[in-house]
């Protein structure tokens, strides 16, 4: 039977929600989508998309949006993004500085993104099975389909996670004593305080673990103990004065990649890979020994701002003071001026950007609400130290 492609993705981008899209020898011949979005999101994902070359996969972006793939012969389907929730302004506001929308199309990409039907892993995966069997007459379950994973292909290559794993892996075998209350306290505490320096050090020479017994075999054994530290972890990261719809939709994100994983070195290296970004992220809020309320907020105002010109005047507003106020108080709790202290974390987002993307100096000055390419330039060479090409130079991976 010859299949009309293009009326069965219409089909399932109507039922879903999620864009669907047909290429034909490597160009795309079909693109289907029930809300409007100036530029396809795909094209930041694009590369890492091709590289799914089995008849069914799906590839996960940096902020847990899904993708998934099916290929049949010469055509290829792809559908996504989604994701179990909807993503922050601010990540919304990443993704369309890396798929290169213009600034003025940038609250329509927004909106449409938004508009976007969210959806579990395990739903898209539906999808590719029916779509694989009607295509190519093969039944897939989900536990059978590969994970297409970049980054944690190269985590897995660094040395310091190599150690990790072997650590956590020892937390899923079956031991009559147990020594993880005070391993637990310690993690808990370094993510509270944001140590990572501390975290990293402590991974190198970190004691075996020696766990309970609460599944009937390995592999879920370390499913569970992985849900289990997301709890703690997202619970330790909010203490530590991450906010808490950050800190569930982080913790909801990684358990929901790690039961679609099947290889216990995978959930491992995810399990140390979630500890740590829960520990940057505290560490990015956190401003001196002992971090007040009003640091925290601010920080925390700053973080999900970043990708715009921050008002200090709108950000007292929002804080209910005066402000005049705010940078008084600020700086007697911080030691640091507001401004100094916004224009050092837009570097520090800046630096991530020059080492990570090939975008232009001036798609990243705009992605970071500055006024021009030389305002941008004269503000990272003040806080960095050197200007943003050398930086690039020096560090891009």
């Amino acid at each position: 039977m010859e299949w009309d492609l293009k009326y069965l993705c219409t089909l399932i981008g109507n039922l879903s929600g999620v864009p669907i899209r047909i290429y034909e020898n490597g160009g795309q011949s079909f693109y289907y989508s029930l809300v409007n979005l100036p530029v396809d999101p795909i094209c930041a994902y694009s590369e890492r998309i091709s590289t799914v070359t089995d008849r069914i996969g799906y590839c996960a972006t940096d902020h847990y949006h899904y993708y998934g793939i099916v290929n049949a012969g010469e055509h290829r389907i792809v559908i996504g993004p989604s994701g179990q929730t909807r993503a922050s302004d601010k990540e919304l506001h990443e993704l369309a500085f890396r798929a290169d929308v213009a600034p003025d199309d940038i609250p329509e990409f927004i909106a449409g993104m938004k508009a976007i039907a969210c959806m579990p892993l395990e739903s898209i995966l539906q999808i590719l099975c029916t779509l694989n069997y009607i295509l190519n007459g093969e039944k897939k379950s989900l536990g059978e389909i590969a994970i297409y994973d970049e980054e944690q292909e190269a985590l897995r290559a660094q040395s310091s996670r190599s150690q990790a794993e072997a650590r956590f892996e020892a937390a899923g075998t079956a031991y009559d004593r147990h020594n993880t209350y005070d391993l637990e306290q310690l993690l808990m505490n370094m993510i509270r305080k944001g140590e990572t320096a501390a975290l990293r050090e402590w991974v190198s020479s970190a004691p075996a673990v020696h766990g309970g017994v609460i599944a009937p075999d390995q592999l879920r054994q370390l499913k569970n103990t992985f849900i289990v530290t997301a709890t703690l972890a997202s619970r330790a990261a909010i203490r530590g004065g991450m906010s808490q719809g950050d800190a569930f939709s982080l913790s909801d994100a990684y358990i929901q990649k790690c039961e679609l994983l099947s290889e216990p070195e995978r959930i491992t290296n995810l399990n140390y890979h979630m500890i740590l970004e829960f520990t940057e992220h505290v560490e990015r809020l956190r401003l001196g020994e002992r971090p007040t309320k009003l640091t925290t907020d601010v920080a925390n105002y700053v973080q999900h701002h970043l990708s715009e010109p921050i008002s200090a005047e709108k950000m007292a507003r929002e804080l209910y003071m005066s402000r005049p106020y705010l940078s008084k108080k600020f700086r007697e709790e911080s030691g640091q001026t507001l401004t100094d202290f916004i224009l050092g974390e837009k570097t520090e987002e800046a630096k991530r950007l020059l080492r990570y993307t090939d975008r232009p100096l001036s798609a990243i000055s705009a992605y970071l609400g500055f006024s021009s390419q030389s305002h941008f330039s004269r503000v990272f060479r003040k806080y960095a130290l050197v200007n943003p090409g050398e930086y690039r130079e020096k560090h891009q991976r």
